[in-house]
């Protein structure tokens, strides 16, 4: 696992040998414009107006910019999740020994359910002396169910399959970061005039169970903004539309045909039935067929589901059009 502090210092380093300067804790707040509304710069908090002839847009999910610009229109709490994780210390043979690791081997574990009712799903994986652990949590459930996000993680260390695992480590970190989980659906308009929109900040960010992605598409997106700013300055037109190519070139690769694909995974797997009553249909019936009712004859996975799955309230056609979307999104 490459962990962040270590490699965002690697490579910002990187782009400062290539004749970028860096300008640490300091906030773009605003959008500077032109006399004909074009961006040409920010206001920061600390270092004033910094010009440029185009913004990238790269500030996190919470885009001050790309608000400012009028270009992010899904700013309801529905449209995001809370990721929250806690890094343990343990000494690297302890954690081989417990996770069955050796080497540069590691483990990760991606849970269902853990999450005290609340949608979303944990994790817990190991580094070379740490492990992580923490969960993904529905910002609309946790406000209702008025549980704090590290009393989620708290229980979740707590579970008999977990506690083995994490017991006497030593707490070194937490940390808390909001994710956009609309996906493709809730990503805003990507260029204006002088302004790039990439990353997070585009709602760049693949949480489709299966794929748990972010970081790579921020730097495919990111370059792609570049080359686009570069063509830009070299044909002199910086306006949204000597920007378009930004959009075709995102059209063309692997960062939007990516969110393509699983645009229906944030609905599916935050809804009831995926969060709640598949999971609880699939227990019950493992448990029956698992459990020895001698002397009455052994009963078929059919029969035991059959009234489950009536007993669930699940109907016949939202588990056709669950599984239609399941399969066009990850078959």
């Amino acid at each position: 696992t490459a962990y962040r502090p270590d490699f965002d210092r690697w490579f910002a380093d990187r782009a400062v040998e290539a004749g970028a300067t860096l300008v640490t804790s300091t906030t773009a707040t605003e959008l500077v414009r032109n006399s004909r509304g074009v961006v040409g710069g920010v206001t920061t908090d600390r270092e004033g107006d910094i010009t440029a002839s185009v913004v990238i847009a790269c500030d996190g999910v919470n885009s001050f910019l790309a608000k400012a610009a009028g270009m992010y229109p899904h700013q309801g709490k529905e449209h995001f999740t809370l990721g929250v994780k806690e890094v343990l210390s343990l000494p690297r043979h302890e954690i081989e020994s417990r996770f069955a690791v050796t080497g540069d081997e590691g483990a990760d574990f991606e849970i269902v359910g853990g999450t005290q009712g609340i949608a979303g799903g944990a994790f817990l994986y190991t580094n070379t002396d740490t492990v992580a652990i923490g969960a993904v949590l529905s910002l609309t459930d946790l406000t209702t169910a008025k549980i704090r996000p590290e009393e989620v993680i708290a229980k979740l260390k707590q579970h008999p399959s977990i506690a083995p695992l994490v017991s006497g480590a030593e707490l070194k970190e937490y940390v808390a970061h909001l994710i956009p989980e609309g996906g493709f659906d809730m990503m805003p308009q990507l260029v204006g005039d002088g302004l790039l929109i990439s990353g997070d900040a585009a709602a760049m960010c693949l949480a489709a169970g299966l794929w748990l992605e972010g970081v790579n598409y921020a730097m495919g997106s990111g370059m792609a903004a570049a080359e686009t700013a570069h063509e830009a300055l070299n044909a002199g037109d910086t306006s949204a539309v000597g920007l378009r190519g930004y959009q075709t070139r995102l059209e063309n690769s692997w960062v939007l045909a990516d969110h393509k694909k699983v645009r229906r995974a944030p609905h599916l797997l935050l809804s009831d039935r995926v969060q709640q009553r598949y999971p609880q249909l699939v227990c019950d019936t493992l448990e029956q067929l698992f459990t020895v009712q001698n002397p009455t004859p052994k009963r078929g996975i059919g029969s035991i589901a059959r009234p489950l799955l009536k007993k669930s309230g699940i109907r016949v056609r939202d588990l056709a059009r669950d599984g239609r979307d399941a399969w066009k999104t990850f078959g």
